[in-house]
């Protein structure tokens, strides 16, 4: 088998294209909650906090000097991703949690009495096997 036909079996299977679609549909869910962060929920702490960016706190810990930038401790941002995180963890949470839920509720559910022709044809089966 070629190199390039293994690789088509490879990626054509049922896995990693749910893979692929997973990892895309995760780029596109940090964005929003990166977003909610942001826009949403830092704001009101920054005014609480007395109307501080959380982005931009920082101490300096060698001033610039001629060409060479300034070297700084960038706590805000680490706190700023500390809460994505959180919101992160907490969101993927409550989905599993969701979806456990909903598979406990499908495995739970009583199955459907077979029909009239189910049953004759298992009598039928039945029958069939006794004969042999």
């Amino acid at each position: 088998m070629s190199l390039l036909s293994e690789f088509k079996t490879f990626a054509i299977r049922g896995n990693v294209v749910d893979m692929a679609i997973g990892v895309i549909m995760a780029a596109a869910f940090g964005k929003v909650v990166a977003s909610l962060v942001n826009d949403v929920i830092m704001p009101p702490i920054g005014v609480l906090v007395g109307g501080v960016e959380f982005g931009n706190l920082a101490v300096t810990l060698k001033e610039a000097g001629g060409e060479l930038p300034a070297v700084t401790l960038n706590y805000g941002q680490f706190i700023q991703t500390i809460v994505d995180f959180t919101i992160i963890a907490a969101a993927v949470f409550f989905a599993v949690k969701v979806i456990n839920q909903l598979q406990k509720q499908q495995a739970a559910a009583p199955l459907p009495a077979p029909s009239r022709e189910e049953q004759l044809l298992t009598e039928i089966r039945d029958l069939m096997k006794e004969r042999r």
